[in-house]
Formats: C-alpha cells, structure tokens, sequence
C-alpha cells in the first residue's frame, strides 16, 4: 500500500497499519535514563503562552515609554514581535524532527560545531540561572508593597526558594500563566476605562502624551534602549523548545506554539504598549522610580485615576507570575546542562535521570547555583554581581536568535547535502517561506546587536562614555563568543560537515496515537482551527 493510500485511511485503520511505527527519545541512554514525554498540547499550550508574559510586560514597559517616548516604544516592541515568529518558525522545524530537551544547544553541536554547542549552552544555563536570582530578589520587592520593611529580606527570599523548589512545575507553571494572561485581560480592560475616563479624578485621554511630548525621546538611543527592554521581557522562546522536546506530541505541541505564540506575544505586547503611551506620558518621573509593581505604568495610571484596590490585586498577580517563572528557572537551565552532559560537552555524570525521568543532577547543580546568587543579591556587592550576570541574559537572548537561524541554515545543508527524508513523512513540517525565517530572525539579532553597542557607547543620560557600563552591557556577547573561542583552539574542534552530519540520532517519527491526533485535528473545519489562534486555555 502508498503512503497516498495509507493516509485515506480512517483513523482506526491507520491505527493497525502505523504500529510498528518506533519512536526515540533523543538522549536516551543505558547508564543514564531517559526524561518522560509527559507534557500534553495543552499544557504546552498554556505554560508556553504565559512564560511570555512578566514584568517585563507589566513594569518593563514603563520605562521603555521613559527612555524612548511612544513612537519609539511601539517601534521596538514591534520589531521584537517579528523576531519572535521568525526565532520560532526557525526553532520549530528542527524540534519537531529531532525533539531533543536540551533542543538548540544539541542541534549547534550536531549540525555547526561542538565549541559552539558549548558557548551557548554555558550563556543560557548561567542566564536563566542569574534570572531566578533576580525573580526572588523581585518578590522581596513586590511583597514589600504591602510589608513595609516589617518582614525580614532573608525570610522573604527563604520563603520563595521553598515554593520554588517544592512546586511541581505542570501545575503550578499552569496555574501561574493563567494568573498572568488573567492580569493582562483586567489591564486592557481597565486600560480602557481610564482613557474613556473611569475613576473618581479620571479625565478622557486626548493623546496629549503623544501630541504634547517628543514622539521619538532621545532619538535612536530612545529606541535601542526600548529594544533591548523589549527582548529581555519577551525573552528567547527557547523555553518553548524545551517544553516541545519533553511533550507527548512534540509535532502537534511544537507546530501549535510556533503559530500561535507569536500572535499571542504580539497582541499582548503591542496592546500594552498603545494602551501604556495613551495613559502614561514619557515624561512621568515615576516609571522610573524603580522594580516593584509601583512603577507600573498600569499602576500610575490606575492611582491617578483615584480607583482603589486594582493596584494590590496587580501586585498579587505580580508575585504569583514571577514565582511561576522563577519554577521555569530551575526546569530550563537543568535541560540545557543536561544536554551538554549528554555531549560531553561537560562531565557526563550530570546527564543522569532518576526513574521518575528527573535529571537530579543538573537540576541540584542548577538549584544550588541559583539559591547562592539569590543571596547574594541581599547585600550591596551582591547585587553589583547580579546586575552583571542579568546582562548575560538580555544580551544572550538576540544571540541566540541568531545561533538557532544559522543552524537552520547548516540543518538544511545537511538535509539536502544527505538527501534525507525529513520532510516527507507523514504530517513533516517545515517553516513555510523557508529561509525568510532564519533571514529574519538573523535582521533582528544584528538590529538589537548594534542598539547594544550603540546604548554601550552612548547611554542615556548624562553619565557619558564608561569602560564600566560598556563592558556590563557586552557581557553576554563575551560569555558565548570568549567560552566558544577557547573550546575550539584548546580542543581543535572540526565544524560539522553537512554530508555526514547526523541526522539519525534522536529522529522521531509520529506514534498511531499521534497519527490519530493529527488526523482529529485537520478533520475539523477550518473556522475551528484558525479559532484556536483566540483560545486562551
């Protein structure tokens, strides 16, 4: 029987005829275990939706709207909305063939280079390490809203370690992301009342904040520095590999996010940032006035507008959202370390999986790392370390947009170079348009590359040119490139070369029960399917 045929079969049918169909967890080893594809679409679905939505997109706007006025702001966010879809078109294709956790890190060292594989695994596991330091320090910020000072930091701090820690990451991730897409709904709709007028000293908003202050504030720098807080909010989406390389239908889960996240971050941010530059003019001293949840812009609006109550439920949702994050903290950066363990990359003792399909190691490496940095943000000195190693992050994020499009271009060289069959199985998927994603996902990077440089030589404000800021700002850039550089003059590695580079290791073909599960979904009409694009759960 043609696969023609085969797939005119009714679902039960394809079922018996698929059975023998094998599938290989990538990273599966005798000695070292294997992690559990235990994510289903809709969770991945959910956490994926709401891991794009923090305080970046709460209070990060706000001073997004301080340092680059309006037009600025919508600029920015918009171009990083673009490098969104085409970082996960880009990213989907390789996952969905090769489902790996530790997902773009396996795919530099098997389709580019291992020194790479190693830079970049190293920036990203010490990034969202230094992130989960940073979200405890913020909850100390946020529950200091309502405690005063009467509530000890480092009880605080224990405080959110503990549930971070003890949290199953399925439920409280799920939990926290609809918290957090429920925070954005109550912010748009109140958003809305204040610019019509609501509030006890509310007026209608006229566009004044548009028409009365600089449009484009402080010119490109206005503008590089709206991008780069626009890239640090959403983040790099790798999290969403990760989850797609752990979920029970890594074609269908994986497949779903690259089309749906990117319209979703989308609407969510380019809402908020219209809504945040009608209520809030640029020139407002208190979106600067530092991280908690009283430099919101929702926030000073809500307060000017003499409504009580919405800013301390803001703040509630706040604390939930960021101990949410701070649980995919922990879960991303272990998958990261683990696959370079698996790689040799590092000792491949720290690959190891308990029964239960944890990678205890990497996961206690990454816990012990993550609970050191968050105390050290307590003291003043720590806090300078911190604010270094959360520049490693904002910048790591556009490179490794840029590391996921060129090993795109590398993927495909080896598909054609090998002739392989990647694309066409049953229900393959490939970027369409292929390669304006990885193209634009590289346009992207070089554009929030030269923001950084330019915001690195010339900073807002009048502090002027410092050795010190430049280097802070870079740093990200220099724990890739200088880790990278001296793996492979040290161990002379060869880039991969793409007639014989694999494409074997860790190739998943779809399951019956994955079969069934594609051929539900394409049986529904097609107002049904693009209705997904709106779910919210």
């Amino acid at each position: 029987m043609s696969d023609e045929e085969k797939s005119r079969l009714p679902s039960t049918e394809r079922k018996a005829e698929l059975e023998p169909t094998i599938s290989v967890n990538v990273g599966e080893t005798d000695n070292l275990g294997s992690l559990h594809r235990s994510f289903t679409p809709r969770q991945v679905h959910v956490i994926s939706l709401g891991c794009n939505i923090g305080s970046g997109l709460f209070i990060g706007t706000g001073k997004a709207l301080a340092n680059g006025g309006p037009g600025n702001i919508i600029l920015a966010y918009f171009a990083v909305c673009i490098g969104v879809w085409a970082h996960l078109q880009t990213l989907a294709e390789m996952t969905i063939a090769f489902p790996t956790s530790g997902n773009y890190i396996d795919y530099a060292d098997r389709w580019v280079d291992p020194a790479l594989a190693f830079g970049a695994g190293l920036a990203e596991w010490l990034g969202w390490t230094a992130v989960f330091a940073s979200e405890g320090t913020f909850f100390v910020v946020l529950v200091d809203y309502w405690a005063d000072g009467s509530v000890p930091e480092v009880a605080l701090c224990k405080f959110s370690i503990a549930v971070t820690l003890e949290a199953p990451l399925t439920l409280y991730s799920y939990f926290g992301s609809l918290v957090k897409v429920f925070l954005f709904i109550f912010n748009t709709i109140i958003s809305l009342a204040l610019i019509g007028g609501a509030g006890p000293r509310g007026s209608v908003k006229d566009g004044s904040t548009w028409t009365d202050l600089p449009v484009f504030k402080n010119g490109f720098g206005g503008f590089a520095s709206a991008a780069l807080l626009a890239i640090w909010a959403i983040g790099d989406q790798i999290y969403i590999g990760v989850l797609g390389g752990e979920a029970k239908s890594p074609r269908y889960s994986m497949a779903h996010a690259a089309n749906v996240v990117p319209w979703r971050v989308s609407v969510f941010y380019m809402v908020s940032v219209v809504l945040v530059s009608i209520l809030v003019p640029s020139s407002d001293s208190r979106l600067l006035g530092g991280s908690g949840s009283a430099a919101s812009p929702f926030v000073i609006s809500i307060d000017d507008a003499g409504i009580k109550g919405a800013p301390d439920l803001i703040n509630a949702c706040m604390i939930i959202g960021i101990l949410a994050i701070a649980l995919e903290c922990i879960y991303l950066p272990s998958r990261i370390l683990r696959t370079m363990a698996l790689q040799k990359l590092i000792p491949p003792f720290i690959a190891k999986v308990d029964d239960k399909g944890r990678p205890r190691w990497a996961l206690l490496i990454t816990s012990v790392v993550g609970i050191i940095l968050t105390y050290m943000s307590l003291s003043g000195k720590g806090l300078e370390v911190l604010n270094w190693l959360i520049s490693i992050t904002s910048a790591s994020f556009f490179i490794n947009w840029a590391i996921v499009a060129f090993t795109s271009f590398r993927f495909r060289a080896a598909v054609k170079a090998q002739n392989a069959p990647i694309f066409s199985g049953t229900y393959s998927w490939k970027s369409p348009l292929w390669p304006l994603a990885p193209a634009g996902a590289l346009t992207i990077s070089t554009l929030l590359l030269i923001c950084l440089l330019y915001s690195s030589i010339e900073p807002l404000g009048d502090t002027g040119f410092t050795t010190y800021n430049f280097f802070m700002n870079i740093l990200g850039i220099l724990v890739i490139a200088v880790p990278t550089a001296l793996y492979k003059i040290f161990l002379r590695t060869e880039g991969r070369d793409p007639a014989v580079a694999d494409l074997v290791t860790g190739r998943r073909q779809l399951t019956p029960e994955e079969i069934i599960l594609m051929d539900d979904h394409y049986s529904r009409p097609l107002w049904r399917r693009v209705g997904m694009y709106v779910k919210l759960w």
